[in-house]
């Protein structure tokens, strides 16, 4: 069947898709990125419906990727590190607001920087996630911090990221979140 891929990291995706999906439910998820056949054995972790009508129900599942077909594992990485830089770019772009404001990132970034001058840090325990106000600009080791202007969604998929990313992973993360933190008027 086919599925939409919403949110994808080195140990998994969040796919949305027709029908139900149960827990347990083992299948192939395979994607194409610049030309190279992407695969994975996955097992859906949970699932919810989140639509039904008369085209039928469509669910949102978390899978969890049990296995690589052939050098999938490799290109995922190469994948999930293009998207790094990309989103690195474009916070260095936001933070400075080039383009003069003219680009929606710069307005919205600018926006937002104009309501808040403040930094919000974020501590993983392994569990659950916290999240503080603070004066300090440094990145904790059990998180992140970034500014408080930061779109709660994103940072929502940034927490998700955090969780199942291992220490490179975590550590870029914190690279971008730096940005973020630069980024606050003094």
């Amino acid at each position: 069947h086919s599925a939409l891929i919403l949110d994808i990291g080195l140990g998994g995706a969040f796919i949305e898709h027709r029908g139900r999906a149960n827990e347990g439910l083992r299948f192939r998820l395979g994607f194409k990125w610049q030309g190279h056949e992407i695969a994975f054995d996955a097992l859906v972790a949970r699932s919810s419906i989140v639509r039904q009508g008369e085209e039928g129900v469509v669910s949102h599942s978390a899978v969890q990727f049990a296995k690589p077909h052939g050098d999938a594992a490799e290109k995922l990485e190469e994948m999930m590190s293009a998207f790094v830089v990309q989103l690195l770019a474009a916070h260095r772009a936001n933070a400075a607001a080039e383009s003069g404001g003219r680009g929606i990132l710069g307005q919205l970034g600018q926006a937002r920087r104009d309501r808040s001058r403040g930094l919000t840090a974020y501590r993983w325990d392994g569990a659950a996630w916290s999240s503080t106000p603070t004066s300090d600009p440094r990145q904790p080791l059990d998180g992140f911090t970034v500014a408080a202007y930061e779109d709660e969604e994103e940072l929502s998929v940034l927490c998700r990221a955090y969780e199942e990313a291992g220490q490179e992973g975590r550590n870029l993360i914190r690279l971008s979140a730096e940005l973020s933190v630069r980024s606050v008027a003094k």
